[in-house]
């Protein structure tokens, strides 16, 4: 198992780790980020067997006792199974994450405290700055969020247009298409009131770059694509929702 590294902005790597057999033939990325600042931060934290390959790539960008951030979208497997084996090899870093999420989960997960996070509270990592933001549910998970690395406009946006292969590290093309065509398959988000106007949400926080946990990230009319991903899912609503009026 090997794992890619990319730089998608200025200061911000991709670690990507293919998995040909998950959703074969087209296979599965699963990708963390690397902020690297002042005070570096991991977003994602991958699977425990996974932590070999990814650790390896991030020593070859910096130092693992440098780290001093850890952080991910919601409480998962591939978001946070090796959370514990990057706090044994960071001593330094704290898991950051938000105050629902600390509560119910990770402050008897986490071997070390985590730092709770209010919405849309920012953390100054020195050269870099990240914002959290709240998406309950979205795609899905109570503790659900996400993080704006607001000096690349970057938008750590997790299973976020989720889609399969092994694409480029960053595209400009379209990735709405291959999320939906994800969605489809996987039926992972959750589809309540609040998934369209939560999506529109993020949207409306002008990011120019989508890094995505499986699949390509992406550069361009990040707002444009977050507002189709948003009507999507509003119509899948709307759907369901006459399905069941019928």
């Amino acid at each position: 198992m090997t794992t890619r590294i990319d730089e998608i902005a200025d200061g911000l790597y991709r670690l990507s780790t293919f998995v040909p057999a998950i959703a074969a033939p087209a296979g599965f990325t699963f990708n963390q980020f690397l902020v690297v600042a002042d005070e570096p931060l991991l977003f994602h934290c991958g699977l425990r067997g996974m932590f070999g390959a990814v650790s390896e790539a991030v020593a070859r960008v910096l130092p693992l006792d440098r780290l001093r951030w850890i952080a991910f979208g919601h409480v998962e497997a591939d978001e946070c199974g090796a959370m514990n084996d990057w706090l044994a090899a960071a001593p330094a870093a704290t898991v950051a994450h938000g105050a629902l999420g600390c509560m119910v989960s990770l402050n008897d997960l986490a071997d070390r405290p985590p730092r709770p996070l209010a919405d849309s509270e920012t953390i100054d990592l020195g050269g870099k700055r990240v914002r959290h933001i709240d998406t309950p549910h979205v795609p899905h998970g109570w503790e659900a969020r996400v993080l704006l690395e607001e000096t690349t406009g970057t938008l750590l946006c997790g299973d976020l247009f989720t889609h399969v292969g092994d694409g480029p590290a960053l595209v400009e093309s379209d990735i709405v298409g291959p999320a939906i065509a994800a969605e489809e398959m996987f039926q992972a988000t959750c589809l309540t009131p609040a998934t369209a106007p939560t999506i529109r949400r993020l949207a409306d926080l002008a990011p120019r770059r989508l890094a995505v946990m499986h699949g390509s990230s992406f550069a361009g009319d990040a707002s444009g694509a977050l507002r189709e991903l948003a009507g999507y899912y509003g119509r899948k609503l709307e759907s369901a929702t006459r399905a069941q009026a019928a």
